[in-house]
């Protein structure tokens, strides 16, 4: 079976919802649904079957992408 999954951001939590950033689109789910630990900033995986999983590859990409950017701005 040939799954693709959705790759979004956890914007923020806003009581019992995780806010998610989905190329432009912004959803609400509830905060049982996303994975123990996560936070503002990870990147999460929603596959079609509606599982909830973090990427950590892409979540650590953003950051260091932030951070050159951060430091090229105030170089």
């Amino acid at each position: 079976m040939n799954t693709k999954n959705i790759v979004g951001i956890i914007d923020r939590f806003e009581r019992e919802y995780a806010v998610i950033e989905l190329d432009n689109k912004i959803i609400s789910i509830n905060k049982n649904q996303v994975p123990p630990g996560a936070k503002e900033g990870d990147s999460i995986n929603i596959s079609t079957d509606y599982k909830i999983t973090l990427n950590k590859l892409k979540t650590d990409e953003r950051k260091n992408s932030i951070d050159k950017l951060m430091k090229e701005l105030y170089k």
